[in-house]
């Protein structure tokens, strides 16, 4: 079956399963599923590199050009369902991947890994949930199994083995299991941090990421197991534990306001001139409060906790005032996402106390 014969009809619901299919004819499909997509570098599952202009300090994406000059930059933020864009990037650029950006999608993909490894301590298998010395967690070594466990407890099948949704099997053998948020819900990506994991190797993509679309080719196949090819709504009991373990914004969190590009407390400037230990303080609450500039996608909870553990380094050998210092990272971060301040602060404590045990030399910094 030729490829665009396949693609077209997926649109209808009807993918021949194990068919290859060129990149254009995926990105159709997904977008005729009303899946915005844009495209990833070839033979990898990272979005195209932004131009050298997009990378300049300061630039933002409402004043790029790029996009209007037929350029793609920005990732997932340049997802589209505009078939005639589609066609002139996948057409000149047959080898680019396809990436959905699951927000604007309607997504929620639970992402688990298989990297066997020895599992973290048990209360932090399952985020918020205490498991008792009398389970036996022998065997436990990837996120299949600790997401096994998460469903045992609530008295559910796992979603690893729901086949009434889309599931695709990765490259590294781990699998995305399609849901599509319902409510008008808008679910949000899991953090680097950990603290919004769903389970140990089990993370969620929603608002602010995106997903290998299946069929793409990296360094494996994405490839779709069993007959369906389209999420089922997300289960009420995962919708139930996506809010306990914090994928929900606040109810109430302003948009991103933007910020002067530089927030030093001013008892640090006292002593007139910029010391090395001012450069450095500076250019880490600069890069916190630049998250202001996009209300999602910035790396915000990478940044700050990066600026925790360097202050906290600061602050135990002694190059640093440690409340003066807290109270500017807390500014700058609550400048940066408003609304989120206990959470934000729980990284900020989190991050400094692990600094705190690396006293920073500043003589071999870099």
């Amino acid at each position: 079956m030729p490829a665009e014969l396949w693609a077209s009809r997926s649109r209808s619901g009807h993918p021949a399963s194990g068919r290859s299919i060129t990149s254009l004819g995926l990105a159709r499909w997904c977008a005729g599923n009303g899946w915005p997509v844009h495209p990833l570098a070839p033979g990898r599952k990272t979005p195209v590199a932004n131009c050298r202009v997009c990378t300049e300090p300061g630039h933002t994406r409402a004043d790029c050009s790029c996009l209007r000059s037929g350029r793609w930059c920005h990732g997932f933020h340049a997802a589209t369902l505009d078939d005639a864009r589609i066609e002139h990037c996948w057409t000149g650029n047959p080898a680019l991947g396809v990436g959905v950006a699951c927000g604007p999608a309607g997504l929620v993909v639970i992402d688990i890994d298989a990297h066997g490894s020895e599992p973290p301590h048990r209360d932090r298998i399952l985020p918020g949930i205490p498991i008792a010395a009398t389970v036996d967690l022998r065997g436990l070594r990837t996120g299949f199994h600790s997401l096994a466990v998460l469903a045992a407890l609530r008295g559910q099948p796992s979603p690893a083995d729901d086949h009434s949704t889309l599931r695709v099997r990765t490259p590294s053998g781990g699998m995305h299991v399609w849901y599509r948020a319902t409510g008008g819900r808008r679910w949000q990506c899991s953090t680097g941090s950990g603290k919004r994991a769903l389970a140990w190797q089990v993370d969620i993509r929603a608002h602010g990421g995106y997903i290998v679309a299946p069929g793409t080719t990296t360094a494996g196949g994405y490839k779709p197991l069993g007959q369906t090819r389209h999420p089922a709504p997300l289960p009420p009991w995962l919708a139930q534990e996506l809010q306990r373990t914090g994928h929900l914004p606040s109810p109430h969190a302003p948009v991103p306001r933007r910020v002067p590009p530089r927030a030093r407390p001013a008892a640090l400037e006292a002593g007139g001139g910029l010391d090395k230990t001012s450069h450095l303080l500076n250019a880490l609450l600069t890069e916190v409060a630049s998250c202001a500039r996009v209300a999602e996608g910035a790396g915000f909870t990478e940044k700050l906790n990066r600026a925790a553990y360097t202050i906290g380094g600061l602050i135990a050998a002694g190059h640093l005032p440690g409340p003066t210092a807290e109270e500017a990272l807390t500014k700058a971060a609550t400048a940066a996402r408003p609304g989120q301040n206990r959470r934000s602060g729980q990284i900020i404590r989190s991050g400094m106390a692990a600094g705190a045990q690396r006293p920073l030399n500043l003589g071999s910094h870099r």
